[in-house]
């Protein structure tokens, strides 16, 4: 499969990222940083029609606050046991598929919240992978806080769930051959770069929702900010060599983090609407001064 487009260090694909790793050599991807299309239901393309026409479906469509539209939302307790199994079979068939492609020690950082982290570590560690614990990117969201629905007069002290106020991005391992040292070495993975020698990579980021400069530049309903992907991104190839991918790239906000620290980087989106959209939006996040993203 050849690229759809390159620019700078990164290249993005279009298709289905199982497919594009089933092609791809063993043993030739040092790290994965990516955020998947949760309960897959919300991406399917009847779904996302309905968002872009802002008619909600699996999507909650929140109301404006002072004059602003805010990001939609999954309805993510909406999912039916059917829902769920499906979400298992498709996180473990992507792992399964990962795995070969990846060096010994590589980092697989996967964004995601805190309803479902369960199934997908679950299916994640099925085939073959070490959980490492998670990072919490410490961002309020609306998800959470309503009081019952059409009761919130009755019941104007309660909130049916708490209010989100961070989000989890697991951390998976491919097992080591040897010590960390001896991986180290031979492969240039097992670890996290340190932000400075007196100071570690921490498994806790400060963040805020994307802000509408960025979302101007890459529209896509889960786009995070550059000023948590570039750290996160920076941290995981720990001696700064070696190749990101992101299998379900979106708009291309891994990659532009990739491109902004100087790492090689690969995207797979499946979606037409998004490749398009990444064609410009790459080159775009990753032009943002630093001032601008934090």
């Amino acid at each position: 499969m050849d690229p759809f487009f390159a620019t700078g260090r990164a290249r993005l694909f279009h298709g289905d990222c199982r497919d594009w790793l089933a092609e791809q050599p063993a043993r030739s991807i040092h790290a994965v940083v990516t955020d998947p299309p949760y309960g897959v239901v919300e991406y399917s393309s009847k779904e996302l029609e309905k968002l872009r026409r802002r008619r909600g479906g699996v999507w909650r469509i929140p109301p404006s606050f002072d004059g602003h539209p805010r990001s939609p939302l999954p309805r993510f307790t909406t999912l039916t046991p059917r829902d769920l199994a499906a979400l298992d079979a498709f996180f473990h068939s992507f792992a399964v598929a990962l795995h070969p492609v990846l060096v010994p020690g590589a980092h697989v950082v996967v964004a995601c919240n805190p309803l479902l982290s369960y199934a997908v570590a679950a299916a994640v560690v099925r085939a073959g992978f070490e959980r490492r614990g998670e990072i919490v990117r410490l961002v309020m969201t609306m998800r959470g806080g309503d009081r019952p629905k059409n009761a919130h007069q009755e019941f104007s002290d309660v909130s049916v769930m708490p209010r989100s106020m961070w989000e989890p991005w697991l951390i998976f391992r491919k097992p080591l051959e040897g010590r960390v040292q001896d991986n180290l070495r031979t492969w240039g993975t097992g670890g996290f770069r340190r932000i400075s020698r007196a100071r570690p990579f921490g498994d806790v980021i400060a963040s805020h929702p994307t802000r509408a400069a960025e979302r101007l530049l890459a529209p896509h309903p889960s786009l995070k900010p550059q000023s948590f992907l570039r750290p996160l991104v920076r941290a995981v190839l720990p001696l700064g060599a070696g190749v990101v991918l992101d299998p379900f790239a979106g708009a291309g906000s891994t990659l532009a983090a990739a491109e902004s620290v100087g790492y090689a980087s690969i995207g797979v989106e499946i979606d037409d609407h998004y490749v398009a959209i990444a064609r410009t939006s790459i080159a775009k996040l990753t032009a943002l001064a630093r001032r601008a993203v934090v």
